[in-house]
């Protein structure tokens, strides 16, 4: 176990250095064996200590440990106590002396893929098997790179083959006693016929159909009926009903017999539904495998090895389980790069499309920080490792798209609350059904009301209902990944589409984030001494404005120097001394202040929401410098589209009334809010929501997350703080504007493909039930086969598979 040295009880000091503890015990025997503790190896469990600043270390290695090395150190390491650490044991069990439950040595991640639902994401199992709700096959919560077997369609496959083979003969011989060319029942007299459908059909019904009546059963012990729960009855009826007319035939009545002296018997109904349904559930499996091809794409980005540069100056290609931060690795042109870093050395441009959605490449410089699993250009260049293994991007991002498509909708609560009373109602109509046609029905009337009665619980589909929304969510959600768009809750999807006012951050949202010099006076481009002395006072700032300096200086190669005697000016500047000589670098009023100029009084810059930085040398002023966090790019014509969709924007902002009001007007945004504090900015949020709006918030910054988890839809920036991501419910891994259009198509694309799949699937069953249980008969003569009611219930569950399936191919 680990102790947190803020809640511990204990404390011992040998040496000089703190050891926590968790009970006198574990002091006690730390004080009278010390060395046997202290040798122990840093991932080793110890008996209630921890060593200020070794459980980090060992966390941080531990992240980056691949599912393989884990596996090899499970199968090799000792089980040991956490209160008797002398106690190692090759195998998990008890501890011989306190009874406590052994630990592995070296903790191991748990690699059993788990199991759950796709209509009920509540229901977690360790292996496959059926959902005790719905009845549906459970599918892996994890997707891994590579298809892996599907042990319940490879089952349902072989039934449904092995049931084709059966029914077909069985359907032939139904048919063919049917024609009056064919009289089947002078070569097969009296009970032979019926005994030979019995021997076809029962292997179908009960080996084929076996995984349905399982699934029945279950249904009835947990008190929720589903699908099964119908195909069950269904089958049930007309197969015990033939059963017992085979065995038993004089128990009939003479009414209910044939013109041959038999009753009829269902036996090709019982195995012809049982050969459909066993169809539908193959068609089904394959097409939700399909659902999670979105992960499985993003997770075959990553490449298999990486190029490292090992100290001695060699390489060597390694696997890339084995990357660690801080590996310097090369990257050649029309390579994968393998991890997130920062480049080096070298130069080139990537394809980030697969991770971003932007198409174009992007440059990358020595200092340029690079994605994990983008494509290098022409260019070659050496990286250094920061975010390996879980901690990557990619990694982040599927991880995101895997619980996001397990999330439920609102829009979901509606096709739950019909479900629930979805399987009585068809129950009792089907007893209605029954009934009706046994007592007002045309002779034969028990045939009739038992076909009838058949055909209205086979047709009936609780699974297209339940399938409606989940299926498009897991399709979508795997969409916008594609497109940079992430999306963590299905609730943020629905709500994104009835957004009505969005409120943006300007820093980082709608401006790069980064201040830039932008424009220089004559005498500062003429003389670049001048702006090396101010770039090398600004080293000692900690402001953005500063390092923009220091960041222009050093494109033009100017060699920096180091300022003495600085003394910043809140809320002017910074003044100093560099190379012997006196540097103000600031506002006009420092300039004023230190004697360079007499007014303070400089002209504008000509850059919305620009600063201008005056420089002073030995007390004289000798030019200045314009600063300015630009627009990005995309910025105006974002804002132009969403405004012309009946979107309200509300800027707001920390900066001053003056940069703001600058900002505001370039970008055509009226309304605005200057100087705000993140207190300040939720309190805005709540504003507009208390008038009716539906309310997105984008922003990038710590100080923009109350706002972000405050609206209906937060928005973050992926180039943003990790708070802000946490707090939004949408994150753009671009960091670009246009990821909001994106997101907002594909809402409204998934909601419309979710109302879709709902009218299909309530207009299904509000026409096929009525139709089974006979209303056409008594105007046209039609009666609708069991078997059609089988048909249409299989593809009436791969119908809504398959319409969802369509968003992976929208366009954002």
């Amino acid at each position: 176990m680990t102790v947190n040295p803020a809640t511990a009880q204990h404390l011992h000091t040998p040496g000089g250095k703190n050891y926590y503890f968790c009970c006198v015990p574990c002091l006690e025997k730390f004080k009278a064996e010390p060395a046997k503790y202290l040798g122990e190896t840093p991932v080793a469990r110890s008996p209630g200590l921890v060593m200020p600043g070794a459980a980090t270390a060992a966390k941080h290695s531990n992240i980056y440990q691949t599912t393989t090395s884990l596996i090899a150190a499970a199968e090799s390491t000792p089980y040991v106590c956490p209160m008797c650490p002398e106690v190692r044991e090759p195998k998990p069990g008890t501890c011989p002396s306190c009874g406590m439950a052994l630990e592995p040595q070296v903790p191991v991640a748990p690699t059993r893929t788990q199991y759950t639902c796709p209509m009920h994401p509540e229901i977690v199992r360790p292996g496959p098997g059926s959902c005790p709700i719905c009845g549906m096959a459970l599918e892996p919560r994890t997707v891994t790179a590579t298809v892996e077997d599907n042990p319940e369609l490879r089952d349902m496959t072989r039934r449904f083959w092995l049931s084709l083979a059966l029914t077909a003969p069985l359907m032939a011989i139904a048919m063919a006693a049917m024609l009056w060319q064919m009289p089947l029942h002078r070569i097969l007299p009296g009970p032979a016929l019926p005994w030979l459908e019995l021997a076809l059909a029962t292997p179908v019904v009960l080996w084929g159909g076996w995984p349905f009546f399982q699934r029945f059963w279950t249904s009835l012990v947990n008190r929720s009926p589903n699908m099964f729960t119908l195909i069950g009855m269904g089958t049930g009826v007309a197969y015990g009903y033939s059963l017992i007319a085979t065995l038993a035939p004089r128990i009939f009545p003479e009414s209910l017999r044939a013109m041959a002296g038999y009753p009829e018997v269902y036996f090709e109904a019982a195995a012809a539904i049982t050969t459909l349904v066993l169809l539908g559930q193959v068609m089904e499996l394959r097409a939700r495998s399909r659902t999670s091809a979105a992960i499985r794409a993003l997770l075959d980005l990553s490449p298999r090895t990486a190029r490292r540069l090992n100290l001695d100056g060699s390489e060597n290609d390694i696997p890339l389980e084995q990357v660690n931060p801080g590996d310097r690795l090369r990257v050649r042109p029309g390579e994968t790069i393998p991890v997130d870093g920062v480049l080096l050395d070298g130069r080139s441009a990537i394809d980030e499309s697969m991770i971003t959605g932007e198409s174009l490449p992007v440059e990358k410089s020595p200092a340029s920080k690079v994605i994990g699993a983008t494509i290098n250009g022409a260019g070659s260049f050496i990286m250094q490792a920061e975010r390996v293994g879980s901690e990557t991007l990619l990694a982040r991002i599927v991880q995101l798209v895997g619980q996001a498509q397990r999330s439920r909708a609102p829009i979901q609560r509606l096709a739950d609350r019909v479900a629930r009373w979805f399987v009585p109602i068809v129950v009792a109509v089907a007893a209605l059904t029954f009934l009706a046609w046994f007592l007002l029905g045309p002779q034969p009337r028990l045939a009739h009301a038992l076909v009838n009665a058949v055909a209205v619980l086979i047709i009936a589909c609780p699974c297209a209902l339940g399938l409606a929304t989940p299926m498009a969510i897991m399709v979508g959600v795997g969409r916008g990944a594609r497109a940079g768009v992430l999306i963590k809750h299905a609730e943020a999807l629905e709500i994104l589409e009835k957004v009505d006012t969005l409120v943006v951050d300007k820093t980082g949202t709608l401006t790069e984030g980064k201040p830039q010099v932008v424009s220089y006076s004559q005498a500062l481009l003429d003389e670049p001494e001048l702006l090396r002395l101010a770039a090398s006072l600004e080293r000692a700032s900690e402001h953005p404005l500063g390092a923009a300096v220091v960041a222009a200086a050093a494109d033009r190669g100017l060699r920096l120097s180091q300022p003495e005697e600085i003394t910043s000016v809140t809320g002017k500047g910074i003044r100093g001394i560099v190379d012997g000589r006196k540097v103000a670098v600031g506002s006009p009023a420092l300039m004023a202040e230190v004697g360079a100029l007499q007014t303070p009084a400089v002209a504008a810059l000509n850059q919305p929401g620009g600063t201008v930085l005056c420089v002073a040398i030995d007390g004289k002023y000798v030019g200045n410098l314009g600063v300015a966090d630009q627009l990005k790019p995309s910025t105006p014509d974002v804002l132009r589209n969403l405004r012309a969709h009946g979107i309200r924007i509300v800027m707001l902002t920390g900066d001053n009334s003056v940069v703001a009001s600058s900002i505001a007007k370039t970008l055509g945004i009226d309304e605005f809010e200057a100087e705000v504090l993140p207190e300040g900015k939720l309190a805005i949020i709540r504003k507009l929501q208390g008038q009716g709006r539906v309310v997105a918030m984008a922003g990038d910054g710590i100080n923009d997350a109350p706002a972000l988890a405050q609206a209906d839809v937060g928005i973050a920036m992926g180039t943003g703080t990790d708070v802000a991501m946490e707090s939004g419910s949408i994150t753009l891994v671009k960091g670009d504007l246009t990821g909001i259009l994106r997101a907002r198509k594909l809402s409204q694309a998934t909601m419309r493909n979710i109302r879709q799949n709902l009218f299909f699937a309530f207009a299904y069953n509000a026409i096929g039930v009525p139709i089974a249980a006979g209303v056409l008969y008594p105007f046209f003569g039609v009666l609708l086969s069991p078997i059609f009611a089988a048909a249409a219930m299989s593809f009436s569950s791969v119908s809504v598979i398959t319409n969802a399936l369509r968003l992976r191919n929208v366009k954002l």
